[in-house]
């Protein structure tokens, strides 16, 4: 998308002395910065382990982030919350979420929108893989201070 810089001509007088102005010419501004579409197949994405039953891979896009987390059975994803909204899908497996005053359980093809600064925990009922979805993108994942999935 270009923007567009505004200039004003002068405005010349009418008839009987009122004054006309002209239309606004629009001219482009500098070019803004070109975003790119990426091709990045899953199996050259690095897959951090967070803790032994957690690890999860990362893609960034310019305002949004997906993630694809493997949790084994007995995985706990402590409470907490976070300014982003979030939306999870089910791959395979099954989690349970402590959420908004409900225990909800999501299987295979389900999907959870949680809202902005709503907190939540989940638990892996069985070997479990999710899509989980962000926008803006998680500044904690991104520079590794979420302390509280890495169990620090």
């Amino acid at each position: 998308m270009v923007k567009a810089k505004r200039t004003i001509k002068s405005a010349k007088p009418g008839p009987a002395g009122k004054t006309k102005k002209k239309a606004l010419k629009t001219k482009p501004a500098s070019k803004a910065r070109k975003t790119e579409c990426k091709f990045i197949p899953w199996n050259t994405v690095e897959v951090e382990l967070l803790n032994p039953l957690l690890a999860r891979q990362v893609i960034t896009g310019q305002n949004i982030m997906i993630s694809r987390v493997y949790l084994k059975k007995g995985s706990i994803v402590p409470e907490h919350h976070h300014m982003n909204e979030q939306v999870t899908y089910i791959l395979e497996g099954s989690l349970k979420f402590w959420i908004d005053g409900k225990v909800i359980v999501l299987n295979e093809g389900d999907v959870l929108t949680i809202p902005s600064n709503m907190p939540h925990k989940a638990e892996a009922l069985v070997d479990t893989v999710d899509l989980d979805v962000f926008n803006p993108p998680r500044a904690d994942w991104l520079n590794r201070t979420d302390k509280y999935l890495r169990g620090k």
